[in-house]
């Protein structure tokens, strides 16, 4: 296979592979870590947020950065004919998500001991399996 072949697989168009879509998973999901990673430093460094709070609010917004890009250019067949019901769904993943996210930030943060961005890092890799595979199989086709 050419690599523009591939390349023109992987980025565009629609499709239903397991691997392309986790391939562009993985760009969505890191463009919302971006956005959830950067709030999170600057809600708690900056507004002064306590970091528990900070981590919810920024990974709601990853969450919503994530919801529109995945619609467009990850999974195109949704299961739900109604947008507000898919949503639904998907947040209520996202909702999962964000408990093991709080969690595991807590854990490693005032348990352990570790930098709380550290900690946001070792959840935001779990959370991201979590999240794709539920999502995969319980919103889209």
């Amino acid at each position: 296979m050419k690599p523009g072949h591939l390349f023109k697989r992987l980025f565009y168009g629609t499709t239903d592979r397991l691997l392309v879509q986790f391939v562009r998973y993985f760009f969505v999901g890191g463009f919302a870590f971006v956005v959830d990673f950067g709030l999170l430093y600057i809600l708690t460094e900056y507004a002064g947020l306590h970091y528990l709070l900070s981590a919810t609010l920024s990974f709601i917004s990853g969450l919503l950065v994530n919801y529109v890009i995945s619609c467009i250019w990850v999974f195109s067949n949704s299961k739900f004919k109604n947008r507000l019901v898919e949503f639904l769904f998907f947040a209520s993943i996202g909702v999962v998500g964000l408990l093991l996210n709080d969690a595991l930030i807590w854990l490693f943060t005032d348990c352990i001991g570790t930098h709380y961005m550290f900690s946001k890092i070792v959840a935001a890799a779990i959370v991201y399996l979590w999240n794709f595979f539920a999502r995969k199989y319980l919103v889209f086709r």
